[in-house]
């Protein structure tokens, strides 16, 4: 399955639940899933009694759709995830949290997860002072964060609409372009508001 090329307001409307996947525009009056906070298509509206099966596999759909994952990717996570010791489903979080376009956008250098990951595939972004132009690069603890001269404007330009803007405790901000992973996320740490162990039921079904 290759990425999703249509609208990507109708992945929320999908999953019946806003993803903050469009950055600016989720916070305003113009999203869609605002107005249409049902599943898209002709049947949307009507009511569906979901399987067992069904509720795993929009779990696992919302969380492969928050990160803006191919089903292949996020299969390799999981199955990279399950050979670690410890909770195979906070393995996997930790492994999608710690994607450098999520990093980016964890520390404001981006208003959603596809706009860092469009910033890192031009080159926008250093680590430890190196250009990296890979979205599922793996950050490590002590890591440096930059982003490149040329990005800069941008990145003011998104801190400036969101003012408000604070990194989770596993990263911190030290100036307008650069963050530093002062740690390993743990699941306490990840906001995201998902059921791991669903989608390791899933995978294990």
């Amino acid at each position: 399955m290759g990425r999703h090329t249509e609208a990507t307001c109708k992945l929320c409307r999908r999953e019946k639940e806003k993803l903050f996947l469009k950055g600016e525009k989720c916070f305003t009056e113009k999203c869609p899933f605002s107005k249409r906070s049902y599943a898209p298509g002709q049947h949307g509206r009507i009511p569906v009694r979901v399987s067992e099966f069904g509720i795993r596999l929009r779990e696992k759909q919302k969380a492969r759709r928050i990160y803006g994952l191919t089903e292949r990717q996020f299969e390799r996570y999981f199955e990279e995830a399950s050979r670690k010791k410890g909770a195979t489903g906070e393995k996997l979080l930790e492994f999608l949290e710690r994607r450098l376009d999520n990093v980016g956008f964890r520390l404001g250098m981006a208003s959603s997860r596809q706009m860092a990951r469009q910033m890192i595939h031009h080159g926008g972004i250093e680590v430890n002072g190196h250009k990296v132009d890979i979205p599922s690069y793996q950050v490590r603890e002590g890591d440096i964060i930059k982003v490149r001269p040329k990005y800069v404007p941008l990145v003011k330009a998104v801190r400036e609409k969101f003012p408000d803007h604070t990194p989770p405790p596993w990263l911190t901000i030290s100036g307008e372009t650069e963050g530093k992973v002062v740690a390993i996320p743990s699941r306490e740490e990840i906001d995201i508001v998902l059921e791991e162990h669903l989608i390791v039921e899933y995978y294990s079904r």
